[in-house]
């Protein structure tokens, strides 16, 4: 198995199909951080205030065990530090009588346990315990972990608001069935007396049975306005629960948008780390070159891209690397700056973003067959107020369209580019590497 970025991690943590199956991805994770430690999730019931039963991954599942123990156990200043989450609490010399209290296995060399705090609704949902071997040398695995661990928390909040909105549908129907129960018993009760009492008046024609036949349909009509008011009070619990249902869906939307914008980030840095990576280890300049298109190409999910370095020859800039453009386009050719929609960028070095080219009148774009997003980014490359080149993304994948908020991840992108063009001298060096006409 390849190792689990956080790219990774956030991909399988969004697609998890539930509480579950995102557990079994953090323990994938923290496996590939430290083979020895082990993970458990210590679900919190906040109504008794105890830690009720723990999940624990092994082999692709998990283990569900019944724990049932106060969280009163734990230090105040500990219980206080868990309980507002965000971070690993160490336990340092009482690691070894905690975890015997969680039920996890104990280490025989001895064992770190450290315990972080899920937050739900404002209040204490779960705990995620990481016990770790003692090392003498090397970073803690629960501060190599932190960040995988962020990323559950975020799922974990997705499928809590996913069960509170079931467990709210389920109450409301069943107090709906209990209103409508115990109507239907009195009512019938009372129809029934009623005509017991209208069939004896009729048998005996004495004034005593008549009164209790009205006496019987007063209370007919009390338990009929008994059960309007037991309707009223059930539609507004209805209300109150559709109200609250559609909070959490609002809350579920945004939830899933920062997750989106954090998975994309993460992806981000990956994506940075590896183009470093290669700046440090590759010397044949078209290999970095392309590596370059790919960080901005796969960030941004552009189909078609193109890198664009100054050329040797005052106020030209020439294509270093592209994919996805028009076959009669080649690596090498030259453009002068001020013309076309990368000349003109490089021209103003400032960025340019269209939406809709449709909207735009005579766009240099639009007679390209190759151009079907309709949106499309342009940016300069510029590093110490030297203009280096020009990226150019279009076509992003499933017809998206960009926006203003994907210009200012752009705009790290670029960073990172002219950086290590910079340094590299590629525009230099890519002259005779691909041969510019």
């Amino acid at each position: 198995m390849p190792p689990r970025t956080l790219a990774s991690l956030a991909h399988a943590l969004s697609i998890a199909p539930d509480l579950e199956g995102a557990l079994v991805a953090l323990g994938e994770s923290l496996a590939e951080i430290d083979r020895g430690a082990h993970l458990a999730l210590l679900r919190y019931d906040g109504r008794r205030e105890m830690l009720s039963d723990r999940l624990t991954p092994a082999g692709g599942s998990v283990r569900r065990t019944v724990v049932e123990t106060t969280f009163d156990h734990l230090p105040g200043p500990i219980r206080a530090a868990v309980t507002a989450g965000g971070q690993f609490v160490d336990l340092g010399d009482q690691s070894a009588e905690f975890a015997r209290l969680f039920g996890l296995a104990i280490m025989t060399e001895g064992g770190l346990l450290a315990l972080r705090g899920i937050r739900f609704d404002n209040a204490l949902s779960a705990v995620l315990a990481l016990y770790e071997p003692k090392r003498i040398f090397g970073t803690r695995a629960s501060e190599r972990f932190a960040a995988s661990a962020s990323l559950f928390d975020l799922a974990f909040v997705r499928f809590a608001e996913h069960e509170a909105r079931e467990e709210a549908v389920r109450t409301l129907e069943a107090v709906t069935q209990r209103v409508h129960a115990e109507y239907d018993r009195k009512l019938a009760l009372l129809e029934q007396q009623l005509a017991e009492a209208r069939h004896a008046g009729q048998a005996a024609s004495g004034g005593i049975d008549a009164a209790r036949a009205v006496a019987l349909e007063r209370d007919v009509a009390k338990a009929q306005e008994e059960l309007r008011r037991a309707l009223r009070r059930a539609e507004a619990v209805e209300g109150q629960a559709v109200g609250a249902i559609g909070q959490l869906e609002t809350a579920h939307i945004e939830l899933h948008r920062r997750s989106e914008q954090l998975r994309q980030k993460t992806r981000t840095l990956y994506l940075i780390d590896r183009v470093l990576t290669l700046d440090s280890t590759a010397d044949d300049p078209r290999q970095l070159v392309d590596g370059l298109l790919a960080l901005v190409g796969d960030d941004m999910q552009a189909q078609r891209c193109s890198l664009m370095l100054r050329g040797t020859e005052p106020g030209t800039l020439y294509i270093a690397a592209a994919r996805g453009i028009a076959p009669h386009i080649t690596e090498g050719k030259r453009i002068m700056i001020g013309e076309g929609v990368a000349g003109r960028v490089a021209a103003s070095r400032e960025p340019l973003l269209v939406e809709d080219a449709t909207v735009a009148n005579a766009h240099p774009l639009l007679g390209d067959q190759y151009f079907t997003s309709g949106s499309f980014i342009s940016f300069p490359l510029v590093y110490h107020d030297e203009l280096l080149g020009v990226v150019n993304l279009t076509n992003r994948a499933q017809q998206g369209v960009y926006l203003e908020e994907d210009v200012e991840r752009v705009r790290l992108l670029a960073l990172v580019i002219s950086l290590v063009a910079w340094n590299a001298r590629l525009p230099e060096r890519l002259v005779t590497a691909i041969g510019v006409r």
